[in-house]
C-alpha cells in the first residue's frame, strides 16, 4: 500500500524555457506489503505504540537504551518480529535479503564504452545495469535516459507510455510493476513521465523518491511553469532541445543518490567545525547583505558550513534539503562554475517551482574546494552581491577563516575511530529535535567509509541494506522503530526515536547487548560533539526591502534564461 506523491503547486510562472527555443494515482501490478506470520502461520497483529523515549537535554542514555534492552530482548520478543510493531529482528527473515542478478557494477565497467551514452541498448551488459532511469513526454518522446542513447531508447520507450496511457483510458493510473528480480516504478509530473526499472534492496517508496529527484533537477533549470506550458502548446516538442549539455548534472545527480545518505535521510551534511569558527563565519555571511538577498550559503566539498536566511522569509518557508541537495548538484557537475563569479538563475523547486531565483556562485580557493553561494530575487543586483562576496572574501582573508577552514578540509569527514569503539564500523545520524522557531535545515553526520567498504561493490552492498532498514523504518503499513539486523558480513541496528534517526554497522559477531552497549557510547560522542557536527543556532539577516511575505521570492518576469550558457 503506497501514499500518494504530493503534487507541485500550479502558479503563474516565467516563461523564459519557451522565449529559448497533481496526480491522483492507485497501484497497477505491485505486490503487497511482506508479511510476518507467527508460530501458526497467522498475520502478526500489528499496532504503533509510539515512539521511545529519548535522551534528554543533559545526554542521559541509559532510560532509552533500558528500553532498547528490554525491546531486544529474546525474553521479551519472538525471533521473526514484535508483535506491538516496534521492533523488527530481521535475521530471520525468509525473504532473501541481497539479490544476484547478473554482473557485478566492476564486471559492467570492463565492457563499458567510453561514454555510457554510447552503449549498445540492445547487448546484455547494458540490461545488466542495477538500475535504469528513463525520462519521456506524455506524447512518448524520449528525454533523458541515464545509460545508452534516447534515440535507440525510442521504441522503448514508446512501450512504457503504452502502458501509462492503456491504465489512464480505464480511469487510472499506473504505479509499479514487479518481476522476478526487478521492479518498474512510474511516476508522472504534469506532461513529463520517470520511469525506475531496479534491481536493488530499495523500496517502491524510495525509488518514487528518486524520480521526484530527477524531476526537481529539470524543474530547478526550466521551471514548472514554462514545461506545463511549452507542452501546452505542443505536446510532441522535443524537451531535449533546452536541456542539452544537462545530461551530465543528471548523471551526477542519479551516482549521489544510491551512494550518499544525503539524498536517503532528506538532509545535509555540515562540515565538522569548531562552534566558534562556524559561528564567526555566519556572523560575516550576516553582515555582508544587500536589498533582495534571501539566501548565503557557504559550502565546502558539498558539504554545509553554514547558511544565512533573510527573516521575513524565513517566517513563511525555509530551505528545503532537496533544493540545496540540487543546488550543490548542478555546481559539482559544472566546471564553468570554478572559472570565476557565475550569475545565472535557478529555480528551487521546494521553494518554488514557478520561479527562478539569481543564483551568485563563486570558489574563494585557488582549489575549488570553498564555494559563496548567494541568492537574490532581484536579476539586476549582481554588481551589489558581487560587492557582498568581496567582503565576505575579506572579511576571511583578515580573520584568517580561510586559512582555518582548508586545515578542516584535508580530511572531508572524520573517522569512525574517534567514538572510540572497535566494533563499529559505520553509522548516520539524523537529530530531529529542531526548534521549530529556528526552521533550520534537517542534517545528520556520519564518518567517512572505511574498510571493509572501500571498494564500490562493497559501498553499494553497504548501502543496499542502509536502503532496507529504511525502507523497514519508514514502512507506510508497519513502520518499525527498532531493527536488528544480522547479514553475511556485518551486523546492523536502526533506532528511531522522536529526538533521532540512526542507522549502525558493527562487526558481523556484534550480539544484542553489544550493539546497546556500543550504542551508549555512540550517543554519547555525539551529544558530546554536537556543536562541532551540527549548525544548531542558525543565523538570520533583514534587507530592506524585504521580500513581499507569502510570495515565496523568485522572479516570474520574462528575462532571458542564462543558466544553459555555462553548461
Amino acid at each position: 500500500m503506497e501514499t500518494e506523491d504530493p503534487g507541485l503547486p500550479s502558479k503563474e510562472g516565467m516563461d523564459l524555457a519557451e522565449q529559448k527555443a497533481g496526480l491522483d494515482s492507485t497501484e497497477a501490478g505491485g505486490d503487497e506489503p511482506l508479511s510476518v506470520l507467527d508460530e501458526q502461520g497467522e498475520p502478526l497483529t500489528t499496532q504503533n505504540n509510539g515512539p521511545l523515549s529519548v535522551v534528554d537535554g543533559k545526554g542521559d542514555v541509559q532510560e532509552e537504551l533500558s528500553d532498547a534492552r528490554e525491546e531486544l530482548s529474546d525474553k521479551d520478543m519472538s525471533d521473526s518480529a514484535s508483535t506491538d510493531n516496534t521492533l523488527e529482528d530481521s535475521s530471520e527473515f525468509n525473504r532473501p535479503i541481497m539479490m544476484d542478478s547478473g554482473p557485478s557494477e566492476e564486471e559492467i565497467a570492463q565492457h563499458r564504452p567510453a561514454s555510457h551514452r554510447d552503449e549498445d541498448v540492445t547487448a546484455e551488459n547494458w540490461r545488466a545495469h542495477r538500475k535504469h532511469v528513463f525520462v519521456l513526454s506524455e506524447a512518448g518522446k524520449p528525454i533523458y535516459s541515464r545509460y545508452g542513447n534516447e534515440e535507440a531508447l525510442s521504441s522503448t520507450m514508446g512501450v512504457m507510455m503504452a502502458l501509462v496511457s492503456f491504465i489512464q483510458s480505464g480511469d487510472n493510473s499506473i504505479r509499479s510493476i514487479y518481476s522476478d528480480d526487478r521492479k518498474l516504478i512510474f511516476v508522472q509530473q504534469g506532461p513529463l513521465v520517470l520511469v525506475s526499472v531496479s534491481r536493488t534492496l530499495q523500496s517502491e517508496q524510495q525509488l518514487r523518491q528518486e524520480l521526484l529527484y530527477v524531476y526537481y533537477q529539470i524543474i530547478s533549470m526550466l521551471t514548472q511553469a514554462s514545461i506545463n506550458r511549452i507542452f501546452e502548446k505542443k505536446k510532441n516538442y522535443d524537451l531535449r532541445r533546452l536541456l542539452t549539455g544537462s545530461e551530465k548534472i543528471l548523471d551526477r545527480l542519479l551516482n549521489l543518490v544510491e551512494s550518499d545518505p544525503c539524498f536517503l535521510l532528506g538532509a545535509v551534511r555540515c562540515l565538522p567545525l569548531p562552534a566558534s569558527l562556524r559561528d564567526s563565519l555566519g556572523t560575516l555571511l550576516q553582515k555582508a547583505i544587500t536589498p533582495n538577498l534571501v539566501f548565503s550559503i557557504l559550502v565546502a566539498r558539498s558539504q554545509l558550513v553554514t547558511t544565512v536566511q533573510e527573516k521575513t522569509v524565513i517566517d513563511d518557508c525555509r530551505l528545503e534539503p532537496t533544493d540545496l541537495h540540487l543546488l550543490l548538484n548542478l555546481i559539482g557537475a559544472t566546471s564553468a562554475f570554478q572559472t570565476g563569479e557565475i550569475w545565472t538563475p535557478i529555480c528551487l523547486p521546494r521553494f518554488n517551482p514557478d520561479c527562478y531565483f539569481y543564483a551568485y556562485i563563486s570558489y574563494l580557493d585557488a582549489k575549488c574546494t570553498v564555494c559563496l553561494i548567494l541568492l537574490s530575487t532581484d536579476k539586476e543586483s549582481f554588481y551589489s552581491v558581487s560587492d557582498c562576496k568581496k567582503r565576505i572574501e575579506e572579511g576571511m582573508r583578515t580573520q584568517n577563516y580561510l586559512q582555518a577552514l582548508s586545515s578542516d578540509l584535508r580530511s572531508p569527514s572524520y573517522s569512525v575511530g574517534l567514538v572510540g569503539v572497535p566494533d563499529l564500523r559505520h553509522f548516520m545520524y539524523k537529530p530531529l529535535d529542531i526548534p521549530d522557531n529556528y526552521r533550520q535545515l534537517p542534517q545528520f553526520t556520519s564518518p567517512e567509509l572505511e574498510g571493509p567498504y572501500c571498494s564500490e561493490s562493497e559501498r553499494h552492498r553497504l548501502f543496499d541494506l542502509y536502503h532496507y532498514l529504511h525502507s523497514r523504518i519508514h514502512s507506510t503499513s508497519r513502520p518499525l522503530r527498532l531493527i536488528y539486523h544480522v547479514a553475511e558480513k556485518e551486523t546492523l541496528l536502526a533506532w528511531v526515536t522522536s529526538k533521532f534517526e540512526l542507522y549502525t554497522c558493527f562487526s558481523p559477531l556484534v550480539t544484542k547487548a553489544g550493539a546497546i552497549n556500543v550504542l551508549t557510547k555512540l550517543l554519547r560522542w555525539i551529544k558530546k560533539e554536537e556543536d562541532r557536527l551540527f549548525i544548531r543556532y542558525p543565523p538570520k539577516y533583514s534587507t530592506t526591502p524585504n521580500p513581499s511575505k507569502g510570495s515565496k521570492g523568485g522572479r516570474t518576469d520574462g528575462a532571458e534564461n542564462g543558466f544553459f550558457g555555462v553548461l
